[in-house]
């Protein structure tokens, strides 16, 4: 009843938890199987592994530096951002990370599975955020075009009444209008379609969440 009800696509109220993502991404069943075959090992040698994520932050922009997977805990410590919409940072846990690796190959194996793991999230979740912020910003100019076509065919209309304008004025306005329709409309589809992808990247389920400010 109520998808037959809904006249348009469903839009988010807020499209994302602004502040510390780790808790979202943790909650991904890639994320959550990669931790899970690390777990063991950081528990044998008394590491926890939520210390071993990076640090997260949603909807802020920092400075940027090149960032490789393979290069992945050979640092200090280095930092990374991707756009304005999420930055991430590994904080000096490298001492930890150091006793996962020597540990046995084993253990080293699932480190370097769920880094990359991590990394394939962060990377899935930026473009998600980018593509659908950009149509965010696309939709708004269709409707901003849009609005100036619908001013522009009821003037037209309005002149042509007053015999100021001809009929083929009128139609020239109204076919733009109608094409003005046709693109938001597009636009609305997909934003929707992004916001899946979005939804699909930070693992849904965003009410359940911890409060990433708290």
């Amino acid at each position: 009843e109520a998808a037959r009800a809904c006249q348009s696509p469903p839009q988010l109220s807020q499209p994302i938890p602004v502040g510390d993502g780790a808790a979202l991404l943790a909650r991904r069943p890639d994320v959550r199987q990669a931790e899970a075959r690390l777990s063991a090992a950081a528990a044998r040698v008394n590491v926890a592994t939520a210390n071993l994520y990076p640090s997260i932050r949603l909807g802020g922009s920092v400075g940027s530096t090149a960032l490789d997977a393979s290069d992945l805990g050979e640092d200090a410590n280095f930092r990374f951002s991707v756009g304005p919409l999420i930055s991430w940072s590994f904080p000096n846990v490298w001492a930890a990370r150091a006793r996962i690796k020597q540990a046995d190959a084993q253990s080293d194996a699932a480190l370097a599975t769920f880094d990359q793991t991590v990394l394939t999230a962060l990377q899935e979740t930026e473009t998600a955020l980018s593509a659908y912020a950009n149509e965010l910003d696309r939709r708004t100019a269709l409707r901003t075009a849009r609005d100036q076509a619908a001013t522009a065919a009821r003037l037209s209309r309005l002149r042509f009444d007053a015999g100021a304008d001809s009929f083929l004025t009128v139609l020239d306005s109204e076919r733009t209008l109608a094409g003005a329709d046709a693109a938001l409309a597009a636009s609305e589809a997909q934003v929707t379609t992004y916001q899946i992808g979005l939804f699909k990247a930070l693992a849904g389920g965003w009410e359940q969440a911890p409060d990433p400010e708290a």
